[in-house]
């Protein structure tokens, strides 16, 4: 028995100790770009009609970002984003599938838009259900850098549904709806 736990303690030590190249032993030399959700896009609400419960037909809401990144020396930043995000179908729904789409901007930090990519998130509701969670995960988002003096914490990603001007004025407004348990 004591035999066995030996070896297997061996081979623990002896495969932690296997890496393949020098840069993946490195830690990142700062921060990883703060990741931010717009607040007017971090949720929407399509509506058929006036502003009332009965008539939306659609609605979306980012329920939460991760993301990891890795850069060293002089290297791009290369970052992975995953999205955690809500659909609803409304009563006003004209069918049981939906497009819905997103967007990921990088920035300079508090500054212009480097790079900003649309997603589309084709969404397929069971025949009884309103609700459907899905991930999105981006697996590659690069972040320029002039030198390797220039850390991620430099950079922002930005995340947010895309709206119309009407429905980010509802969120500005900081409007919301009850809807009833179903």
């Amino acid at each position: 028995m004591k035999k066995e736990l030996v070896l297997a303690l061996f081979a623990g030590v002896a495969l932690a100790g296997c890496g393949s190249t020098k840069e993946k032993r490195e830690a990142n030399p700062g921060l990883c770009p703060n990741v931010v959700v717009l607040d007017d896009a971090s949720r929407l609400i399509d509506f058929a009609g006036e502003e009332k419960v009965e008539n939306v037909a659609w609605s979306a809401e980012i329920e939460g970002v991760s993301t990891t990144c890795r850069y060293f020396g002089d290297r791009p930043i290369e970052a992975s984003a995953r999205l955690s995000i809500a659909f609803g179908k409304g009563p006003k729904a004209d069918s049981n599938q939906h497009d819905f789409a997103y967007w990921v901007a990088v920035t300079r930090t508090n500054r212009e838009v480097i790079e900003k990519q649309e997603f589309i998130v084709p969404v397929k509701f069971d025949s009884d259900g309103n609700i459907e969670r899905i991930e999105h995960e981006i697996e590659k988002i690069v972040i320029p850098r002039k030198d390797d003096t220039i850390s991620g914490s430099n950079f922002e990603i930005v995340v947010g549904l895309v709206v119309t001007p009407r429905q980010a004025l509802f969120n500005r407004a900081g409007k919301s709806l009850k809807f009833p348990e179903l």
